[in-house]
């Protein structure tokens, strides 16, 4: 049987202080990491080698809203049966996460977690898109991971340098590296993200290279790959679920399909890292409660004018605001709705 050492494989401290909580008076329980979600049927990592699981029962039974049901990323406790199965317990609290809004059925949907870093991937052709790249960001910076701009496809590129200085201003202190999976140039600089026990989240519409950035980095191929058609520089998906794949020398990876349209949920937070800029000039509006329009004294109407801000990003900056004041009012109610129905199940 083949071991796999947790730790490694993010199991730190954070996780580690959370037992005694949880454990409770179950002793056989163990610790596992989810690798990837199928409906009611999950695939684990152990110390003691790799197992499909379920939820138990009353665990099943209890969730009261979605964002409780363990995804791909998540720590769980569980407990191992005869052959290769196991029963997922509980389930620890996640130190990041990045989720997006259901627009179906109005519910935070949950696509990974407890990784520490994000890697926002770009392809150096018409897919680049500054306006993308701040959603992105937005949804980065609000998940508690640490994002990176990867620029790929770089040997198909003539103005790389161009490109990066226009990426470099919309991601405020933000690493922005390019590379090319086909030729290894820029591999090297990201290498430091992958050690052991540190998880990366690939993030980037289909076809900007994520499945052929995992194959670079393992050293062997084990994702398909489909380029981005040339006529609309639209990407063909590879990816069709999540999963977490472990390095040899330790790191974690997880893939996830390409997703061109991003609704930023829960995003105040990191809207004040993305757009730091309109955030600092809006406080030195005469008024508090500046709405930058006719007012006097306006600093960011002013800063618009002698084109400080660039119209662009501020009208980016404003959909954003009312996307994501708008998701998490709708979402609000929708729990509201939720946990009534759920009362009166029990009644």
């Amino acid at each position: 049987m083949n071991t796999i050492n947790l730790e490694e494989c993010g199991y730190g401290d954070y996780f580690k202080s959370q037992e005694n909580d949880i454990r409770k008076e179950e002793r056989e329980l163990i610790a596992a990491r989810i690798t990837e979600v199928h409906k009611e049927q999950y695939k684990i990592i152990c110390s003691l080698g790799e197992y499909s699981a379920k939820l138990k029962g009353s665990f099943l039974y209890s969730v009261t809203d979605s964002e409780e049901y363990p995804t791909v990323g998540d720590f769980v406790l569980v407990k191992l049966s005869q052959g290769k199965e196991a029963v997922i317990y509980d389930l620890f609290r996640r130190k990041s996460k990045f989720s997006r809004f259901d627009t179906v059925k109005k519910s935070e949907q949950l696509v990974a977690s407890n990784f520490d870093y994000v890697f926002i991937m770009t392809s150096l052709n018409y897919d680049l898109n500054l306006r993308r790249l701040e959603r992105y960001l937005t949804v980065a910076w609000e998940s508690g991971g640490i994002p990176v701009i990867i620029l790929t496809k770089s040997d198909l590129c003539d103005n790389i340098n161009e490109k990066k200085a226009e990426v470099m201003k919309v991601a405020l202190g933000v690493s922005v590296i390019s590379l090319s999976s086909f030729t290894g140039e820029g591999l090297e600089n990201v290498a430091s993200y992958f050690e052991k026990g540190k998880t990366v989240v690939f993030l980037g519409s289909s076809g900007v290279g994520k499945s052929s950035l995992v194959n670079a980095i393992i050293g062997e191929t084990i994702m398909d790959v489909n380029s981005i058609r040339e006529d609309d520089s639209r990407g063909r998906h590879t990816t069709t679920h999540r999963q977490l794949i472990k390095l040899r020398d330790g790191g974690m990876i997880i893939d996830t399909p390409g997703m061109r349209e991003l609704s930023a949920f829960h995003g105040e937070n990191g809207m004040e890292r993305v757009f730091d800029d309109i955030e600092e000039i809006a406080k030195e509006c005469r008024f508090r409660d500046c709405n930058h329009d006719k007012e006097p004294g306006c600093a960011v109407k002013k800063a618009l004018d002698n084109g400080e801000i660039s119209c662009e990003r501020w009208e980016s900056y404003m959909k954003l605001r009312r996307e994501v004041r708008f998701i998490e009012k709708k979402y609000a109610g929708e729990k509201v709705k939720q946990k009534k129905a759920n009362r009166r199940k029990y009644i």
